[in-house]
């Protein structure tokens, strides 16, 4: 637990500098096209109940809100003033909320979404397979997960950023995601390189 504190801790630090320092926009300039591809295969639609992990400055939480009213959207950060960046840019929407926590967290319900949605977040996590297990828990029956990383073992020049940032990070290959997502009891339903970014998605059977 000590290490997993730790590593949260330096996660934190690192991406509370991003805001400060304002690259959340650029973040979302350069890895909107592929987030929102894995967006749109999540089909988010009317009623549904939105999860963005590590939702940075809340940009796919806006998308999955502009939906429809009906929407909830909720995004989970563990930097605080990634959350406060978010809660700002999306006043206007008001079926979009934020949550400064880590993940997983003990403040969300089992069976609570449909769609689930993290980008660039998941392998900084100390137990990637407990995080998994924890999206299959959060999601409803027939609900849908979508993931997107650059930092993944075909992608060789992503290979250094550990050391770059001073972060550990769980690097898998394409095949080792979807074993993951395996082992985590949800089905792969789709799984694609664009350039230099790995989309991964799958589904909880009803």
């Amino acid at each position: 637990m000590e290490h997993g504190n730790s590593q949260i801790a330096r996660v934190e630090r690192v991406f509370n500098e991003w805001a400060r320092g304002g690259r959340a926009d650029g973040m979302e300039r350069r890895h909107g096209p592929f987030a929102r591809r894995a967006f749109d295969w999540l089909e988010v639609g009317a009623g549904d109940r939105y999860l963005d992990v590590g939702c940075g400055n809340g940009y796919s939480v806006r998308w999955a809100a502009a939906v429809d009213p009906s929407v909830r959207a909720l995004g989970l950060d563990v930097a605080g003033e990634m959350i406060a960046l978010a809660e700002r840019m999306s006043a206007a929407h008001p079926n979009a909320g934020f949550l400064r926590d880590r993940f997983p967290s003990e403040r969300l319900d089992d069976g609570s979404f449909d769609a689930v949605f993290s980008m660039e977040a998941l392998y900084y996590l100390p137990d990637l397979d407990a995080a998994l297990a924890a999206v299959r828990r959060l999601l409803a029956p027939g609900g849908r997960f979508a993931c997107v990383v650059d930092f993944f073992e075909e992608h060789e020049a992503s290979h250094s950023w550990p050391d770059d940032l001073g972060v550990a990070m769980k690097r898998l290959s394409a095949a080792g995601w979807g074993e993951a997502i395996a082992r985590a009891g949800l089905e792969l339903a789709h799984q694609e390189r664009l350039e230099n970014s790995l989309i991964t998605c799958a589904t909880l059977p009803a």
